[in-house]
Order: C-alpha cells, then sequence, then structure tokens
C-alpha cells in the first residue's frame, strides 16, 4: 500500500506515438517560419522594399503570441505530463523576451543610426559614426567620472547609516518616534527632494539657508555655481534620501543577532569596541554588503535630482551618465546618440556588477 502511495506523487513517461511527435513539432516549426515571414515582410515594408501596407508593427506582435501558444501547447502534446511542469517556466520566458530581448535588439539597431526628431529625414543608418561621437565626447567621460565621485559617496552613506542603525538599536528615550522620523527621506521621492531642498531651501536669493548664512557674515552663498560644491549638494541630497534605506536594512540584521553572543562578551570583560570589532560587524558582513550593492544599483540610476536642480551644471559638473542621456533625448532630440550611450552605459554596469559580485564572494567564503 505504501508502493501505491509512493506511485501516486511520480510522474511516469507518458505513451506517446510519433504521430503526435510529428504534430508537436508541425505546429512549431510552422508558426515559427509565419513568425519570420511576418518580420521580413514587415521589415521590408518599414525600409520601402516592399508595399503591403503594414502601419504598425501589430502584424509581429500577433505572429510572436501565435508562436508561443504553439509552442506552449506543444510542450504537452510531445512531452504529455512532463511538458506541463515546463509551462510554469515558459510563458514567463517568453514573455521576458518579449519585454526584454526584442527592445535591446531594436536598441541596438537605433544606436547606429542617425536619428535626429528634428530632422526631416528620419532615422538613417550611420555605421559607427556615433560611437567615434561618443569617444570623442568629454561631457560623456566627465559624467562617467562623476559616477565614479557619487559611487564612492556609498562609503561614507553606509558608515553613517551603520552609525544611526546602532543608535536605534540602542536602549534610547523616544526611539520607535526617531525610528519613524528618520524613515521619512525615504518615503519622499527624489522629485520632490530636489524641488523641497535644491530650489527651495538652497535657493541662492530667497532660500533659508542662504539667508541664515548671510545673517552669519557670508556675502552672495552659493550652492551651485562652482563644480565641487555642486557636486557636493547633490551627493548630500541623495544621500539624504537614500541613507534611511541602508539604515532600515542593517537596523533589521542587527535586531536579528542573539543577545547572548553580547552578554558572553561582557561577561569576558570585552570593551564596547572590541565586541562590535569582533561580534556585530562580521555577523552583519552579508547584510552590509546586500545593503552596499543595492544601494549602488539606485545610485547608478541616480538623474532626478541632477536633472531638476543643476541640469547637469555648471557646465557638466554635476552630470550623470543617466542625466547625460536624458538631456540628449530631450534637449537635442538625438535618439541615434543616446541610445548607443544608454546599450554602453549598460554594458559597463553589467560587467562592473558581475566582477564586484564575484569579488564580494570570493571574498566572503572563507568567513562562512
Amino acid at each position: 500500500m505504501s508502493s501505491e502511495g509512493d506511485l501516486l506523487h511520480v510522474v511516469t513517461a507518458d505513451q506517446i506515438s510519433d504521430r503526435r511527435r510529428r504534430f508537436g513539432k508541425t505546429i512549431v516549426w510552422g508558426s515559427a517560419g509565419l513568425l519570420f515571414l511576418v518580420a521580413f515582410l514587415q521589415a521590408a515594408d518599414h525600409n520601402g522594399w516592399l508595399d503591403i501596407g503594414f502601419e504598425t508593427w501589430r502584424p509581429t506582435l500577433y505572429a510572436y503570441v501565435l508562436w508561443g501558444i504553439c509552442l506552449c501547447a506543444a510542450q504537452v502534446i510531445e512531452r504529455g505530463e512532463h511538458g506541463k511542469r515546463t509551462l510554469f517556466v515558459l510563458p514567463a520566458t517568453l514573455f521576458v523576451v518579449s519585454m526584454v530581448v526584442f527592445p535591446l535588439l531594436f536598441g541596438l539597431v537605433i544606436a547606429f543610426s542617425d536619428w535626429n526628431l528634428s530632422s526631416p529625414d528620419g532615422r538613417q543608418f550611420n555605421g559607427l559614426d556615433n560611437v567615434r561621437q561618443m569617444w570623442t565626447d568629454p561631457f560623456y567621460w566627465n559624467a562617467l567620472k562623476n559616477m565614479v565621485y557619487y559611487t564612492l559617496a556609498i562609503i561614507v552613506e553606509y558608515a553613517i547609516a551603520f552609525g544611526l542603525a546602532l543608535l536605534l538599536n540602542a536602549e534610547i528615550r523616544a526611539r520607535k518616534f526617531f525610528r519613524v522620523a528618520f524613515l521619512l527621506p525615504l518615503m519622499l521621492s527624489p522629485v520632490a527632494v530636489s524641488w523641497m531642498i535644491g530650489k527651495s531651501m538652497l535657493e541662492n536669493r530667497f532660500g533659508p539657508i542662504a539667508r541664515l548664512l548671510r545673517e552669519l557674515g557670508v556675502e552672495n552663498p552659493s550652492f551651485f555655481s562652482t563644480p565641487e560644491v555642486a557636486r557636493m549638494m547633490i551627493m548630500l541630497m541623495d544621500a539624504w534620501t537614500y541613507i534611511p534605506f541602508m539604515m532600515i536594512m542593517i537596523l533589521a540584521g542587527l535586531q536579528a543577532i542573539p543577545r547572548e553572543l553580547n552578554e558572553a562578551a561582557e561577561v569576558d570583560g570585552a570593551s564596547v569596541w572590541r565586541k562590535f570589532w569582533e561580534i556585530t560587524f562580521p555577523l552583519m558582513l552579508p547584510v552590509s554588503i546586500t545593503a552596499i550593492l543595492i544601494r549602488i544599483i539606485f545610485k547608478l540610476k541616480l538623474a532626478d535630482i541632477i536633472i531638476n536642480v543643476t541640469s547637469g551644471g555648471p557646465g557638466g559638473a554635476t552630470d550623470s551618465v543617466t542625466s547625460f542621456i536624458f538631456r540628449e533625448y530631450r534637449d537635442r532630440s538625438n535618439v541615434g546618440y543616446g541610445t548607443l550611450l544608454a546599450i554602453v552605459y549598460l554594458i559597463i554596469i553589467a560587467a562592473a556588477m558581475t566582477i564586484l559580485i564575484k569579488a564580494v564572494d570570493r571574498w566572503m567564503r572563507p568567513r562562512y
């Protein structure tokens, strides 16, 4: 009886005839051929080689949906019960391909094109001209250099977040109030922060901080007129917004540390610094690295504060790569060049994050 109960949870191979397998392969390859045919006719009509009358790319989309349905159905037809397992993953995979891979391929086509929205000629293939322009563009390389500064600032943000988490984890008065108060910046959007602080409080003529500095004897206080000060102000506003994010992650990790470890260290006569360095910090490394990696991802997308406060100025001193690409699209309507910069930046981010994650994994491995 136990053997029959075990068999209830075992998926055995179905007896599938050759005719059924051939039918499954036929509908898959037939729908795939139809997809390629429709895509070819669509491209030919789009480039002016044929005049079919396709106004949009909907025929190709419909052919892709038909191919996806046939592919899913063929899994069950050809593999039976085992094929039904594939249906838990295959539709999501097809959706990701349609939402990520196809736009990326289309972006590659645009990246090697001269496509200015103000030009009456439309999109024109220009080979490697955009690559040469990027290679000699000082503003783009300056934006990449700024991203190094912005990313290195995460070290300071992490130290502040760790200190605040230790403070909020201690037995202090009004601890719950301070936890909520420190989380308020995270509840605001970066656009709201840029207008509330950058455009209001730090305004040169009528802002309250500028008025206070003038009362203290500072002549003509300006926060965004010099490159170094402007870049520092952007770092401070971005840090004020996202330090609570790292703080709450570290605080959650601190609360998961068993109190018995610290109590045993106190019995052994360990100082506060020794307890932190020998117990708290090593146990918090996995949480800390996770918080830093997520913060790096957020930092690499820094754009909204810069766009709203300085628009990359003065002279591109505060530009991030994302804000620079945004202005290529909005101000210069240069879709082809902006798309190339975005794809290059995507490659840089993917390579850098892969190297960083592998380095962290290799460094953390002996500690477990």
